[in-house]
């Protein structure tokens, strides 16, 4: 079944989807979400650096 908008409906399609490559997939985004949170942190502390340059900039 297709949309209007073009979207195709899920449920009438025939997928090989088991437990196992869920598994697969939820360690692929477990992966992910924790690379993630370490590129946030490192800009955290980009940005911490960047405020006490300015910081002693603006001293001199």
């Amino acid at each position: 079944m297709v949309s209007t908008t073009g979207d195709v409906n899920a449920a009438d399609e025939e997928t090989h989807f088991s437990s196992a490559s869920a598994q697969v997939l939820i360690s692929k985004i477990m992966v992910c979400n924790r690379d993630l949170e370490k590129m946030k942190q490192n800009i955290h502390n980009v940005q911490k650096r960047l405020s006490n340059i300015t910081d002693i900039l603006g001293k001199i």
